[in-house]
């Protein structure tokens, strides 16, 4: 229980109060002190200032007997709480009682003259007055302070109870939450405003959470589907090879099939590893320094002759010299699978203009041909792993639509983007950014 965050709660409340409370109390105890003290002074003055002016009077009335005087005026001055004394050179003709003494005493002295005489008025108080009052203070604080305490805890962990209640619901709907359901959101009702942007970005998380489940779910499907159509060739042929006695242009007929699958299945293979090594931030750049037009020129070159054997022009431009810093394999093999798209998909006589340049905060390369187009409603997807505007040509052109899955990973792995402009049956531009 002590582990609760509702009991740590009402615990940092007690305390809180408890030195909020102990603070006000010292505070209203330091002046109650001060203001007492201060008013016995001041009775103690108006006493001796009473009796200094009744002095004069009361000797001139009892035609210079002092003593008489004094007593009469001990006598009128009633002071209950302390004593007052008349004295002359060092004698005391009248007091009210003893003149007390000790610690903390407080004294009013008064010098006054009457017919050529001089007389020691003194008005004095004990300070066990103050210190009752102050003692009956004290206990009133130290007997209310646990009271106040007390009430304060239960009514501090009653309240932390109760404000907590909606995340105690939310925990509770969390745990029903699981990978078939992730589609499900926290309901919070009429919770704090706190509450609910905790609420809001845990159903952020779960939302993002069933994005990339419902991802992972399409990857594996897609790739098994992937997988199986060259194991089955594969399967097909040996089977077929073994079934019966063959002659030897048949078995390697047969195996040619089969090493074309089996070269077909490496790549997708490899393409996977790569991208499920980007996925989990395991790939590092190789770095150095190169010139990105004799990069395109070299990527250029390695697919002309299949441009040529289709019917396809294939233009090259760049800048003299395009001086960049990064991983020159990977830039290699984002150029060619854009070259790659771009000639599978450009018909007969069409034309294929690959470029590159020097921008003021990095490189643009922008590749575009004259090919059969994306439809709108295919473009946003055109990224996406495994995803074809046209499967059944993309599979007999032997494309497994990860290429242009990898041109995106390897553009932000050299923190660029890329984007694709394309209209059906007109053609399509690929342009890179990358930062220097």
């Amino acid at each position: 229980m002590i582990r609760t965050f509702r009991f740590r709660l009402a615990a940092w409340y007690v305390g809180l109060m408890a030195v909020l409370f102990a603070g006000f109390s010292l505070f209203v105890y330091s002046l109650l002190a001060q203001s007492l003290e201060k008013r016995l002074h001041e009775m103690l003055e108006s006493v001796a200032e009473t009796a200094a002016t009744l002095l004069p009077d009361e000797v001139e009335e009892d035609h210079g007997d002092v003593q008489r005087a004094a007593d009469e005026v001990v006598a009128e001055v009633r002071f209950e709480r302390g004593a007052l004394a008349i004295s002359r050179n060092g004698t005391v003709l009248a007091a009210s009682g003893p003149i007390p003494k000790g610690k903390g005493t407080q004294l009013v002295v008064r010098s006054v003259k009457a017919r050529g005489k001089t007389f020691e008025i003194v008005a004095a108080a004990p300070a066990d007055a103050i210190a009752a009052d102050l003692r009956l203070v004290r206990n009133v604080i130290f007997v209310g302070l646990p009271l106040f305490l007390a009430l304060a805890g239960l009514t501090g962990y009653w309240l932390t109870k109760r404000q907590m209640r909606p995340l105690e619901s939310m925990a509770e709907q969390a745990h029903r939450i699981s990978g078939s359901n992730l589609d499900a959101r926290l309901e919070t009702g009429p919770a704090a405003e706190e509450l609910a942007v905790l609420a809001a970005s845990f159903n952020e998380l779960l939302a993002r959470l069933d994005q990339s489940f419902e991802t992972m779910r399409r990857f594996v499907a897609d790739a098994s589907h992937e997988l199986r159509t060259p194991l089955s060739v594969i399967r097909g042929e040996a089977d077929v090879a073994l079934g019966q006695e063959r002659g030897a242009s048949e078995y390697r007929e047969s195996l040619t099939v089969i090493l074309d699958e089996s070269r077909r299945l490496s790549r997708l293979v490899e393409d996977l590893l790569n991208l499920a090594r980007a996925d989990a931030g395991r790939v590092t750049l190789q770095v150095g320094d190169f010139y990105f037009n004799d990069l395109l020129a070299d990527c250029c070159r390695s697919v002309q002759s299949r441009a040529t054997t289709k019917g396809v022009t294939l233009e090259c431009r760049g800048a003299a010299d395009v001086p960049f810093t990064g991983d020159e394999g990977l830039l290699r093999r984002l150029i060619a699978n854009l070259l790659d798209n771009a000639i599978r998909y450009t018909p007969a006589g069409g034309k294929v203009t690959a470029e590159v340049s020097a921008q003021e905060d990095g490189v643009r390369l922008r590749i575009a041909d004259t090919g059969v187009g994306i439809a709108a409603e295919a473009r946003p997807y055109v990224f996406e792993r495994f995803f074809r505007a046209d499967p059944a040509r993309s599979r007999a052109d032997g494309g497994f639509g990860l290429g242009l899955a990898i041109v995106k990973w390897i553009a932000e792995s050299h923190r660029g983007a890329v984007e694709v402009e394309s209209e059906a049956a007109k053609g399509s531009t690929f342009t890179v950014t990358l930062p220097r």
